[in-house]
């Protein structure tokens, strides 16, 4: 009898904490409605700042979300990268680093609301704008076309990515406020001019119904340039305006598209800018972004600083643009992007600037802002291992064709491809790569002849191949375009024939895959170089692995200056590219990716124009030092 009376005391808690979590559930809402932002039926700004979840560590997250709060800030946006969930067909991945559902749950426990964007295109400096790079081996498939093809593998996505959030969208009790429809739709289709207008709208009709279908039930917005509202517009979705400044023009644009009424919103609104390896790093002023900051408060626009705080292009996740002069921009690893919140995590002059402006207008006691992560200098770390990659490159996969294979065909997503062709007569001439996608060193018989590289507009070299010699060609992937027309010639490797004095090269080509994977060091079944043949690895591709030991750990930043042009691990982590070029002549290493006890480091140097002995980290990153 009291067992049962034990079991009936608890199903009534049960039910009465059921009733009451579903009724604050129903008291939570947020809508776009005469002409204002409504929460829980109250006029609201949105005050927001946008950082991505890949380009902070998750143990990061938290204390990066405390720091847009105690500057003033209302809510977080962040866009969904696809890619970095399907990185093959069918296999999804939202666990560890991957879990958006975490990243928006620690938002609203922090107390800021959630902006989603969930594209299927981001742009964002982001490898191929955020597109698996296998969608190009879908047949008759176009990228943001309106194609079956297309619109079916977007279609899992959205489902794939619903099923992630859909209890965590205000209208079920959680943060996410909205959800933004494609983005920069009206000033893609300015662009494509090739595509008819009828169908462009008939594709963003269908992407915009499929998040619909999906579930998605907060209210859409769209973000585009105001001066392309008109070919991105979608029906009783918000427009939101990138980088306007003009108040006035804001108003009149959004006014046309959205029943002459706001409310009225600045989707990215920039507090500072992006920058490519090759060039100087931009700087935003300070009393520029705050003036402004002003002008929107007192007006009462909402805006969402792109970036508030910007991370890191960790491993191979940088993307590329491409202009006149150069055929790729690829960019920095560094996504520090002058954000108010540094790379690392730092408040900076511009942060405290900001910061004291919104506790003046929106009158709020703001909370402290968080003590910043401690940062640590690591001297002298020494190498104990030095491997030759051609010697690495034949324990690792090889393919054989009668013409050089793109790293798609490869069924290979990213890093390296080792091109090789055997010569049974000799060849002197000009060699013509100019279907080189991106970066290659170029041998013949094991020694360097020069270089390619697509940034420099640099596709052919002179070259003199003895008889029954060999050529090796290592290719690069420096990032896919994320952004204008070019997004759908995105394969890379070498994408067409190779020629000496405009002849094709015929025969057998070998390719060996390189994709340098995290942790692959623990599967090296090469044997390193004895130190009486280092001095051979000059300017021959090499891989540098070695240990050291901390007492403690913090952030630190890596000082590539005397390298030349690859990639860092640290613990089996993908620190990003590096190249001696700059402007960023540092990698950010993360605290939490170190240990207290033995730490591994692989580095992979494809000039590697001197041997080196060691390498040392920095208390500070350098980020504006070219060097041609």
């Amino acid at each position: 009898m009291i067992k049962l009376q034990i079991k009936l005391f608890c199903s009534v808690i049960v039910f009465f904490c059921a009733m009451l979590s579903a009724q604050q559930n129903q008291k939570k809402s947020f809508e776009v409605k005469d002409g204002q932002f409504l929460l829980n039926g109250k006029s609201i700004e949105i005050r927001s700042g946008e950082m991505h979840y890949p380009r902070v560590p998750k143990e990061y997250w938290k204390h990066r979300l405390l720091m847009m709060k105690a500057m003033g800030l209302n809510a977080v946006a962040t866009y969904v990268f696809w890619n970095y969930h399907e990185e093959t067909p069918g296999k999804w991945d939202w666990s560890g680093q991957k879990d958006l559902k975490a990243f928006i749950k620690t938002a609203e426990e922090v107390g800021l609301y959630v902006i989603l964007r969930p594209g299927p295109y981001v742009c964002a400096e982001w490898e191929f704008g955020g597109y698996p790079w296998w969608l190009q081996n879908i047949k008759g498939l176009k990228i943001r076309e309106d194609n079956e093809p297309f619109l079916s593998a977007n279609k899992k996505y959205l489902t794939e990515l619903y099923n992630q959030v859909k209890d965590l969208q205000i209208t079920k009790g959680g943060p996410i406020i909205m959800v933004q429809a494609e983005n920069e739709f009206g000033l893609f289709a300015f662009q494509r001019k090739d595509i008819s207008d009828q169908s462009h709208q008939s594709y963003l009709g269908k992407i915009v119904k499929q998040i619909k279908d999906a579930g998605f039930d907060v209210p859409m917005y769209t973000s585009d340039v105001t001066d392309f509202f008109g070919g991105g517009h979608v029906e009783d979705a918000l427009p939101g305006g990138n980088g306007e400044k003009d108040i006035n023009k804001l108003k009149m644009v959004v006014d046309r598209f959205h029943n002459n009424q706001g409310p009225y919103m600045i989707a990215e609104f920039y507090p500072g800018w992006l920058t490519h390896w090759g060039e100087g790093f931009p700087r935003t002023r300070t009393e520029d972004i705050v003036k402004l900051t002003k002008d929107f408060l007192s007006n009462g626009i909402s805006f969402n600083y792109y970036m508030i705080h910007g991370g890191t292009n960790f491993g191979f996740t940088s993307g590329a643009n491409y202009n006149k002069e150069h055929d790729i921009l690829p960019d920095l690893t560094s996504y520090d992007y002058d954000a108010p919140i540094s790379e690392a995590g730092w408040r900076t002059p511009k942060y405290d600037s900001l910061r004291l402006v919104m506790a003046k207008y929106t009158k709020e006691k703001l909370p402290d802002v968080p003590a910043p992560i401690k940062v640590i200098k690591i001297e002298n770390i020494r190498f104990n291992k030095l491997y030759n990659v051609f010697s690495y490159a034949q324990t690792q996969e090889k393919v054989k064709a009668e013409k050089p294979l793109t790293f798609e065909e490869l069924d290979q997503g990213y890093g390296y491809v080792l091109y090789q062709h055997h010569f049974d007569e000799a060849v002197k001439g000009k060699l013509d790569v100019t279907g080189l996608r991106d970066f290659a060193t170029v041998y013949v018989n094991g020694k360097k002849v020069g270089e390619l590289n697509r940034f420099y507009n640099s596709y052919t070299l002179p070259i003199d191949i003895p008889k029954n010699s060999d050529l090796r060609i290592l290719v690069e992937n420096w990032g896919r375009i994320n952004y204008d027309a070019q997004i759908n010639q995105n394969t890379k490797g070498i994408i067409s024939a190779v020629k000496i004095n405009d002849k094709n090269i015929t025969g057998t080509w070998e390719m060996i895959k390189l994709p340098f994977p995290d942790q692959f060091s623990l599967n090296m079944k090469t044997k390193p170089l004895s130190q009486e043949e280092y001095h051979t690895l000059k300017d021959m591709p090499t891989i540098y692995q070695g240990e050291f030991n901390l007492k403690e750990a913090g952030d630190t930043f890596i000082d590539m200056q005397n390298w030349g042009k690859g990639i860092v691990f640290i613990n089996g982590k993908n620190l990003g590219r590096f190249w001696k070029v700059g402007p960023q002549q540092t990698l950010y290493i993360p605290g939490v990716w170190l240990k207290q006890g033995k730490n591994e480091i692989v580095i992979f140097d494809q000039l590697n124009g001197r041997v080196q002995n060691s390498v040392n980290t920095l208390d500070k990153p350098i980020l504006n030092y070219l060097t041609r």
